[in-house]
């Protein structure tokens, strides 16, 4: 029996392997989750086989999470995806903790190796739950999303990061160590809080991809300690992707991996930006309707505020319009936009917006001189030239779309309030900017309708 498990834990390994390489295609996307899904229920199966299985709680976890995943999954609107990952990040932190924990207080004698599989775990593990917790409340503005910064705050993380290793080393040597234990998962926690406190509500894209590695690698450590092969092979996936994804996004706002890592990130990107000041050009739904007539290429800028708005099918059937009267369309989505890693491609493939549509910041920039029209759709920080022009601005020397080189750039707004990050937006004031105040669901549908009664 042992073989036989151990040979499915290799092929659901090799599942989730081929499963994550096909999710980097929007062809064979869907295919890959359906190939790592049927890598996890074999890894479940197989494991339901082994010897001294207690079913009766198992069959009730299975009950009661069934039924919190399925409520959550009709009730969450695609709006509080982002806080719900984070979520999911800190269940799967806390859950590689009490792994750990449940698995010293069954076996204190363990060996070395085992115990310090369990310290990692526990001490990662409660790193990603309490950040992650901060990192949801702050994304469901249940808290203040500025960073929170004190005096000495580097040293104080410093000092704690110190005194966890030295309870990893003395919980390892010492046979009889619950109480560092204890004071471990108590550090650990603490960690989690300080490490995302300072970082700022609109920097959560890069902490939701870190807390995922973080996620990762604290399952990657239970794997050792229950010396479980696929939750290992797992973790060790999760762990390396969402470190490839940190590194994504933090280059995509021109920001080092250390800064995360070290905390105080973001911390520099709060504030007020530079109190622009200028007249802003409103623009009606009529006008707007005749500039975008005449247009031959237009490029779409989602953000937050059409996941607020839930633009997003308004959006492609003014696109599949443009399409029809000859323009050119094109949706450019920044790998920061929105509140967490791939938020706006999830929404626009929810309208089943042609996947060949997307373009990236650094393939529609060079070309953005001849676009007719931008229209920026609840974005700001991401198309703020104030990164570009300003060396006092916070978001100075981010990457951005460049809609203020477009030809006529229409934002669609509710007001001129700065975004997220609390960043004044210098383009409203554009001469080529038309602001287009309102409801972005409402000010599209009416476009649609001019378009499909002319």
């Amino acid at each position: 029996m042992n073989a036989f498990i151990n040979i499915s834990y290799i092929v659901a390994s090799i599942l989730f392997i081929f499963g994550l390489k096909m999710l980097s295609s929007a062809n064979t996307a869907r295919r890959g989750n359906m190939v790592s899904a049927l890598g996890m229920l074999i890894a479940i199966v197989a494991t339901l086989l082994h010897e001294g299985m207690s079913y009766q709680w198992i069959i009730l976890g299975l009950i009661v999470g069934g039924l919190i995943g399925s409520t959550a999954a009709r009730l969450v609107k695609m709006t509080a995806m982002p806080e719900m990952v984070a979520l999911f990040n800190g269940f799967g932190g806390i859950a590689s903790l009490l792994v750990g924990w449940s698995e010293f207080h069954a076996h204190p004698d363990s060996p070395t190796f085992t115990l310090v599989a369990v310290s990692l775990a526990v001490l990662i593990g409660g790193i990603t739950f309490s950040g992650s917790l901060i990192a949801y409340a702050k994304l469901a503005e249940k808290i203040d999303g500025k960073p929170l910064l004190f005096s000495g705050q580097q040293v104080v993380n410093g000092v704690l990061v110190i005194a966890a290793l030295l309870l990893v080393i003395v919980f390892a040597a010492s046979p009889n160590a619950y109480p560092a234990l204890v004071l471990l998962i108590l550090l650990a926690l603490a960690l989690g809080v300080l490490a995302v406190i300072p970082i700022g509500g609109a920097d959560m894209p890069v902490v939701i991809a870190l807390l995922n590695s973080y996620s990762g690698l604290a399952a990657c450590a239970a794997g050792f300690v229950i010396l479980n092969n696929v939750l290992i092979v797992a973790g060790a996936l999760v762990g390396a992707s969402g470190l490839i994804l940190t590194t994504i996004m933090c280059k995509a706002m021109n920001r080092s991996l250390a800064n995360v890592l070290f905390s105080g990130f973001g911390s520099a990107a709060s504030g007020g930006g530079g109190g622009y000041q200028g007249e802003a050009n409103p623009v009606s739904v009529d006008d707007a309707y005749y500039i975008l007539e005449a247009a031959r290429s237009v490029v779409f800028v989602p953000g937050y505020g059409m996941a607020v708005a839930q633009a997003q099918h308004a959006v492609r059937e003014l696109g599949e319009l443009l399409e029809a009267n000859g323009a050119e369309v094109k949706y450019a989505i920044h790998p920061v936009a929105g509140r967490m890693p791939g938020h706006m491609n999830v929404l626009l493939a929810e309208a089943n917006v042609p996947y060949e549509q997307l373009v990236v910041p650094e393939d529609v920039n060079p070309i953005m001189s001849s676009v007719d029209v931008a229209i920026v759709i609840g974005a700001n920080d991401v198309v703020n030239p104030a990164a570009r022009e300003d060396k006092n601005s916070p978001l100075w020397g981010m990457p951005i779309i460049n809609t203020d080189h477009a030809r006529t750039c229409i934002v669609c707004k509710r007001s001129l309030n700065p975004g997220f990050a609390g960043v004044d937006n210098p383009l409203f004031f554009k001469e080529n900017t038309r602001m287009l105040f309102g409801d972005a669901k409402k000010s599209f549908q009416e476009l649609v309708s001019q378009f499909k009664d002319s």
